[in-house]
């Protein structure tokens, strides 16, 4: 039996304990309708995200119109179609120049990534969870020197083949460095605004949405089921929001869901955004300005060479270019190979929130 009498809370022998031991009690983690257990639900700040950004995207696309003096002119022109629905079936478009995409995408990935600073400190993470860190930059340079890779290889087979010709080259001297320069930042802020998009927060937060599905196919392996649910999905997504350019098929669509599958990979293999960014970038300057062939449809004002196709459509891959061509396939298939072998494996971020909130101040809530 102890004999030590007790100590009175006056007894200078009291050891005292430290205020946060005192005051902060182990509460249990919520499940409310509005948070569970990795903070804010997923489909709430899903909802908010797709909302807000799809305001932003509202206003880059009519800011970067208006800023290329081509407002008014686009809508009159879509006036005329719609009064003429006979004689223009196709709703016209502006041209796929360097300045509209510097601007429109420019201000999509501002206004996403202040967008994305403010869920990080409501939910209480890194900003760096969602794909954009300090660390694994270096895979942005390796990124792009397999996408240059890859589209030029694309684009030798094709002509090899005879599905592709060169007809003349358009540009030379101070034209050719300028237009290499724009459609090079134009398609550096496209892969960071398109990947920051779909697989970036949504990415992360669709991961943790559907942790507890993934949990009932594959407990062991949870973290991977549910991140690869939320890829199918947002490469599905992003696919269609292809849809809308002018001269796609079906076949390119498909094709967009498989890149789409496979920078996610890249995500899941190194844990960011880096390698993706550097390949979107490099493959789609590539085609744009290098080959001067279709991107998605859309042929640039400011490219290289002027070039044709011939053959079936189904493997020079017709209006959409060549990532309309069937023989794309096995070179994203090698692209995969390439990621699988010539990239460090990363981690990924946890799910929960990682701010310490008794060292961190509290953040405004939702």
């Amino acid at each position: 039996m102890d004999m030590t009498p007790p100590q009175h809370p006056s007894d200078p022998t009291t050891i005292p304990l430290p205020p946060s031991a005192q005051d902060v009690t182990v509460a249990p983690k919520p499940n409310t309708i509005f948070f569970g257990r990795f903070g804010l639900r997923a489909g709430w700040s899903i909802a908010i995200f797709v909302i807000i950004v799809a305001i932003v995207v509202t206003l880059s696309g009519i800011f970067s119109v208006a800023a290329t003096g081509q407002l008014k002119e686009m809508i009159a022109a879509r006036a005329q179609a719609q009064a003429h629905p006979q004689a223009h079936p196709v709703h016209p478009t502006v041209p796929f120049q360097p300045t509209l995409v510097i601007v429109n995408d420019g201000l999509t990935f501002l206004g996403m990534l202040g967008l994305c600073w403010f869920f990080s400190r409501g939910e209480r993470r890194r900003l760096g969870v969602y794909g954009i860190g300090a660390s694994r930059r270096s895979d942005f340079f390796f990124g792009a020197f397999w996408g240059l890779v890859a589209l030029s290889a694309l684009v030798l087979l094709l002509h090899s083949l005879h599905l592709l010709y060169f007809d003349a080259r358009l540009l030379t001297g101070t034209a050719l460095c300028l237009y290499a320069a724009k459609w090079l930042f134009a398609f550096l802020l496209v892969g960071f605004s398109e990947e920051y998009m779909l697989r970036g927060y949504l990415q992360f937060t669709l991961t943790r949405g559907v942790f507890g599905l993934a949990e009932k196919i594959s407990p062991t392996h949870a973290r991977l089921v549910a991140f690869w649910i939320a890829a199918i999905i947002m490469s599905l997504l992003f696919g269609v929001l292809h849809l809308g350019n002018s001269g796609e098929n079906a076949l390119g669509i498909g094709q967009v869901v498989l890149f789409g599958l496979i920078f996610s990979y890249t995500l899941w293999r190194t844990g960011s955004l880096w390698w993706a960014i550097g390949f979107h970038m490099a493959w789609d300057w590539a085609q744009s300005f290098l080959y001067g062939v279709p991107d998605s449809g859309n042929l640039s004002v400011g490219r290289l060479f002027q070039t044709h196709v011939a053959g079936s459509p189904l493997l020079s891959g017709g209006v959409d270019g060549p990532e309309g061509s069937v023989l794309c396939i096995p070179v994203l298939l090698l692209v995969a190979l390439v990621v699988r072998f010539t990239t460090r494996p990363g981690t990924q971020p946890p799910l929960e929130p990682d701010f310490d909130p008794l060292s961190m101040p509290v953040p405004p809530s939702f």
